[in-house]
């Protein structure tokens, strides 16, 4: 790892410790202070955007097809990408034509010789990056984006293409795939292009943060702004019911609909083995009683390294990184040399983290990831009527059922 790239990890996990209140003394009540006062700023700019495009100063632009969205008011950590894999994998299911269009988070941009090129080539925009067109995967992690890569790989029959521009994505898919439904995956605060469902995920185990906007807590932008969910789901649920958490929703949004649901686990995955080999999946019951080394670069590890203790697994050891972190070939040698060092039979670690390693690394023990899938626990019915009202939607306004988002 660069000196540069160090520090600036180094700078990051310092800040979601003075985030999450884990260091006390002067420095950290300072630096505190001085988050706080970039918050405000960033307050007043969130809801100054939003104001504009609802007085219609901004304009969205509309594409002539079905568009949902799917996001939250937090930074990282809600389980989205299973969300909008079930939703997209519903909706492909029920036969409409799919595209889902992600920003490609940390993804490697093209080449500045490439845009160069087309600028003086073209008189138009560059297209967007194709992740999958519908057949195939043509574009690796790197390159797409942890996300739309898993996306891509996981949904044959949809369309996932990336770019910031997602106005201009969605119009692509829509010429040149025909996609008669869009997909927005984190686009909660993309507001150029409306959807006609905001699917709005909140945590449960950790809803707001502090509640605080960044940079001094997780928020993007303020907790009455529930008020735009057309649907609430609350994610990584243990089944109970949180009557304040609920009553909070309410109070922004009277009425809303409210999904619960759980990413369950659901099998092991060896990294490295093709997945029709016969020893490239093992049962949930290959962790009882296993020695493992669990690492991992997700917003919330606590949740990972939970589910591999409640599956009978002895930690004998753990490291966690920054979430979206690429790893590098030292980072996986000192690794797979803590985990024998720790006596560990095997090293686990997210779906996510494994599509930032290279396919060509080798590791002395063997490196499985866990598969997570969403159960929806209570609103299953919502769930359905939200995929209905997509592919029926004059059948919902017939019934009136329609409501639109921030109303």
């Amino acid at each position: 790892m660069s000196w540069l790239k160090k520090h600036v990890n180094s700078l990051e996990l310092y800040t979601v410790d003075v985030i999450y209140g884990r260091r006390a003394g002067a420095g950290p009540a300072v630096y505190g202070a001085f988050l706080q006062v970039l918050s405000w700023l960033f307050s007043g700019i969130a809801q100054a955007r939003l104001w504009l495009y609802q007085r219609r100063i901004f304009h969205d632009q509309p594409l002539g097809c079905l568009v949902v969205v799917v996001g939250n008011l937090t930074v990282g950590g809600t389980g989205k990408t299973p969300v909008v894999e079930k939703f997209a994998r519903a909706l492909r299911d029920r036969g409409r034509r799919v595209a889902i269009l992600s920003r490609g988070y940390k993804s490697k941009a093209p080449p500045v010789w490439k845009k160069f090129w087309h600028a003086l080539t073209h008189t138009d925009e560059p297209p967007p990056r194709i992740v999958s067109d519908g057949v195939e995967v043509l574009l690796d992690s790197e390159a797409a984006g942890d996300e739309p890569y898993m996306l891509a790989r996981n949904l044959p029959g949809v369309i996932v293409l990336v770019d910031k521009n997602r106005v201009k994505a969605g119009a692509y898919a829509i010429k040149k795939y025909g996609c008669d439904t869009l997909v927005l995956d984190d686009g909660f605060q993309y507001l150029p292009l409306k959807g006609r469902l905001n699917l709005l995920l909140v945590d449960k185990t950790n809803p707001f943060g502090n509640g605080h906007l960044l940079p001094r807590g997780i928020l993007r932008e303020p907790i009455k702004h529930l008020r735009r969910a057309s649907y609430v789901f609350l994610t990584k649920s243990n089944g109970q019911r949180d009557p304040e958490l609920e009553q909070l929703i309410e109070e922004h949004n009277p009425g809303v609909d409210i999904i619960e649901c759980a990413h369950r686990p659901q099998y092991l995955q060896r990294f490295g083995v093709p997945a029709d080999a016969p020893a490239a999946r093992e049962p949930l019951s290959f962790l009882k009683g296993r020695r493992v080394f669990a690492f991992s670069g997700i917003a919330t590890p606590e949740s990972f390294e939970k589910f591999l203790r409640d599956l009978g697994a002895l930690l004998v050891g753990r490291e966690r990184f920054l979430d979206h972190y690429r790893f590098e070939p030292e980072d996986l040698t000192q690794l797979s040399a803590q985990a024998q060092g720790n006596g560990a039979e095997c090293l686990v670690t997210t779906e996510k983290d494994a599509v930032r390693i290279s396919s060509q690394a080798s590791f002395p023990l063997p490196l499985y990831y866990l598969r997570l899938e969403i159960e929806i626990l209570r609103g299953a019915a919502d769930f359905d009527e939200a995929v209905g009202r997509i592919c029926f939607p004059q059948r919902a306004a017939l019934r009136g059922t329609e409501r639109l988002p921030g109303a």
